[in-house]
């Protein structure tokens, strides 16, 4: 009795702060499940990427537009190069394969999610998989499992008595992911409407206080990076496939943090260039701007539907391996989805310039 009212009292406190049941979030066997999809039958479509590209694609938009549900394979704090080059080495592999790329992810040495990812999907042991399909049961029914907000995690990070020049636990990335029982993903609802963690989420992206700033990308990792893309989109091309290069939105500091790191003439011109691939920049096409990215870096649920609209129309007009559907529903615009349109779009696409 006593176990089971301490469950149900921390289950009500934690659907309390915002969380609920059938949130599934990201799990490393769930994503492998994924990416063995390729193994097994003819692909169309898939997405690669970071958690820009896996928060702001409406997988259900994208089916409405094409016909097509695209395998989602993008993975937040992931750098997508790896697992571009995975498929790359995939002979089961022949449709077209987007990668979403924010550039300071993508431009690093470091693999990030990717390289565990992989590993579980290659070699996942029945351990493993037994433990995702039972958090997977539970999850459907209680909130308290969100990775975020076990008591474990709390209790880790409840220590408010630093040493000078520590790190605070507010400056690192808290919960900013839901996702439902059909693996689609979206910003954290609670990062709208909650000023004191919309803050937190916007300070993760930032230089720590207290630290020096990260410096540009360098040369060396710039030059790997293109010549490593340039292998990977060679390989899909060779057995029939094709690569398209998407880069979202983001805002804000954040944004002009990430082009003092990396200048576009350095990083997604360059990729281009030597990829000889399409590519979707945010800031070449008007419909792809003005939404509301609420912490600088992911677009908001009501949003994502309107970016994915116009990015799969622009894909389409770019290669023929995307096709819109005769019945394929009216375009959407940043008034289906911006309060205060147009007033608030236009603030909202000043930041996307860094004014």
């Amino acid at each position: 009795m006593l176990a089971v009212i301490a469950i149900a009292g921390w289950e009500w406190q934690m659907r309390r702060v915002g969380l609920r049941a059938g949130d599934y979030g990201i799990e490393l066997s769930g994503w492998a499940a994924a990416r063995r999809q390729i193994d097994v039958g003819d692909v169309p479509v898939a997405i690669v990427g970071d958690s820009r590209i896996l928060f702001d694609t409406d997988l259900d938009r994208f089916q409405q537009l094409t016909g097509v549900r695209p395998l989602q394979l993008a993975l937040p704090g992931s750098n997508a190069r790896p697992v571009l080059e995975d498929v790359a080495n995939d002979p089961n592999f022949h449709g077209l394969l987007i990668v979403g790329l924010a550039d300071m992810s993508y431009f690093r040495d470091g693999l990030g999610n990717g390289e565990r990812a992989l590993d579980r999907s290659h070699s996942e042991m029945p351990s493993q998989r037994t433990g995702y399909l039972l958090s997977r049961l539970l999850e459907r029914y209680f909130a308290f499992i969100d990775p975020a907000y076990r008591l474990s995690t709390l209790v880790y990070t409840a220590d408010r008595g630093q040493r000078r020049g520590g790190a605070s636990w507010y400056y690192r990335p808290w919960k900013l992911i839901q996702v439902d029982e059909r693996g689609q993903a979206s910003l954290w609802s609670k990062i709208e409407t909650d000023p004191h963690l919309r803050a937190q989420a916007r300070q993760a992206w930032l230089d720590m206080p207290g630290r020096p700033p990260r410096p540009p990308v360098d040369a060396k990792t710039i030059e790997s990076t293109l010549a490593r893309t340039q292998a990977a989109v060679a390989r899909i091309r060779a057995r029939g496939g094709d690569v398209v290069f998407v880069r979202p939105p983001s805002s804000g500091p954040l944004r002009i943090r990430e082009e003092q790191r990396i200048p576009r003439r350095l990083g997604w011109d360059a990729l281009l260039a030597r990829a000889q691939a399409v590519g979707i920049h945010v800031d070449d096409h008007p419909q792809l701007q003005g939404l509301d990215i609420p912490e600088w870096s992911h677009l908001s649920l009501r949003c994502a539907p309107v970016y994915t609209d116009a990015y799969v129309r622009l894909l389409a007009a770019s290669t023929s391996r995307v096709a819109i559907r005769a019945d394929a529903p009216l375009p959407l615009t940043p008034r289906d989805c911006v309060t205060g349109w147009p007033g608030r779009a236009v603030a909202v696409a000043g930041s996307l310039s860094g004014q």
